[in-house]
């Protein structure tokens, strides 16, 4: 079970942003800026492009809802999307508020943000998902 199952199951908490019944999205403890989301399937699949296909449209539409509110929620150009998959064996997807390309380098250093801050976050994405 990787760490994203734990939290998809609730056994690790996250700064849940949504949810439906085949796709999780929560704030990345380990931001590159604010408003870093990440997006899984709740089917563990290891790599993005072995997700299954009947899966794939879907994931990039529960993906598009969310990087709409994060656009309104955080001032940036526009959501820029990465797929990495490298540190956790289970797909998922960075939407990540840009004004940059090197505003998604993961070599920069990450953000340090409160529990206060995390939650704050999320709220504001949450309210632009209603």
């Amino acid at each position: 079970m990787t760490i994203f199952s734990k939290i998809i199951a609730g056994e690790i908490p996250s700064y849940k942003i949504a949810e439906n019944d085949k796709f999780y999205a929560f704030l990345d403890i380990f931001p590159l800026v604010e408003g870093h989301t990440l997006v899984v399937p709740k089917v563990e699949t290891d790599k993005f492009f072995d997700v299954a296909d009947e899966y794939m449209s879907e994931y990039l539409v529960f993906a598009k809802r969310i990087a709409h509110a994060i656009e309104k929620a955080v001032p940036c150009n526009r959501i820029g999307v990465s797929v990495v998959g490298l540190e956790v064996p289970h797909a998922h997807m960075h939407l990540i508020p840009i004004n940059s390309a090197n505003d998604m380098n993961f070599a920069n250093a990450k953000l340090k943000l409160s529990p206060e801050e995390f939650k704050k976050i999320q709220d504001r994405i949450i309210k632009e998902l209603r």
